[in-house]
């Protein structure tokens, strides 16, 4: 298994390092542009979801980061500079209870964050080091969520407002005939009791480390869940990116399910047919290599962090 070397002292964006034995001063200038600039990034994202959750509209594909993750999007828009640096003239009141004054402005006060969540930064280093180290898998064609509603009348499937794209019952044949191959448990248990059997492994909570593979959008997708998990210790950019890249992984997942949401914009990728599954292999493999050093930051901002 390859691990990422560990990062140099001196290597990375503000907040991937937290161990210097000199921290990163950021001149005022420079932070305010990065928190404003992050501010901006995020407020793309999230002003779109708070004014729908005003009018009571649900939108199954753009809202599902800030439903299924515990991120809050006011959480998301707080911008941190990560472990280890210092922000000049700052005033710690303006960043919260977690900073702390030192000479020239303001910084984490990070020692009980790291004594606090060691256990699990080892944990999502482990789980986040032996994914990266597997050869990814290519072949499930994201029948998951073809499995969450497998056997299910429209009335009883996830998201009932919206058709699905085949009858019922061509639905079913789809997952009966082609099985199914998650190995992400998040997306398993959402499944059905009579699709269950149908996948080929049986992913448990347990078992998460020994199973994910970087090929699986679930496994892509949760690299937000790990940076926000590490947040305020690792810096809000590397929470973004991973946030950006969790965005279009899920546009990838809804297009490929058996719902019909052209009507959102949203062309599907018909992965009962074997044109349908070239582009959905096409696709997945473009998002496992866009995670790839996405979760190598995370690897590298984990061995600072724990060193």
């Amino acid at each position: 298994m390859s691990v990422p070397p560990r990062a140099r002292p001196d290597a990375g964006p503000p907040g991937a390092v937290s161990t210097r034995a000199r921290p990163q001063v950021l001149a005022e200038p420079e932070w305010r542009r990065r928190r404003a600039q992050h501010e901006r990034r995020v407020d793309g994202w999230t002003g779109p979801h708070l004014a729908r959750r005003r009018d009571g509209i649900r939108h199954p594909v753009q809202d599902f980061l800030f439903t299924y993750y515990s991120h809050r999007p006011a959480q998301l828009r707080r911008w941190h500079p990560g472990a280890g640096v210092v922000l000049a003239g700052a005033d710690p009141a303006e960043f919260g209870d977690r900073y702390e004054p030192v000479d020239g402005g303001a910084a984490l006060v990070a020692g009980p964050l790291l004594a606090r969540r060691r256990d699990t930064l080892a944990w999502v280093r482990d789980l986040l080091v032996r994914t990266a180290g597997r050869p990814a898998q290519f072949g499930c064609f994201g029948l998951h969520e073809w499995a969450m509603v497998y056997r299910q009348t429209p009335e009883q499937v996830r998201h009932a407002a919206w058709p699905l794209r085949l009858s019922s019952a061509d639905t079913d044949r789809v997952v009966a005939e082609r099985g199914v191959r998650c190995s992400h448990f998040d997306a398993f248990r959402f499944f059905t009791e009579p699709a269950r059997p149908l996948n080929v492994l049986q992913p448990t909570r347990e078992r998460q480390p020994e199973l994910e593979q970087p090929g699986c959008l679930h496994a892509t997708m949760d690299l937000y869940k790990w940076a926000y998990k590490l947040s305020p210790l690792v810096g809000s950019d590397l929470v973004a990116d991973c946030f950006a890249l969790a965005r279009d992984v899920r546009e990838i997942d809804m297009r490929a399910s058996p719902y019909d949401l052209s009507a959102l914009g949203y062309r599907p990728i018909p992965i009962e047919t074997p044109a349908g599954r070239a582009e959905y292999a096409a696709a997945q493999r473009a998002m496992s290599d866009r995670a790839a050093p996405l979760r190598h930051r995370l690897i590298a901002a984990c061995d600072d962090l724990l060193r």
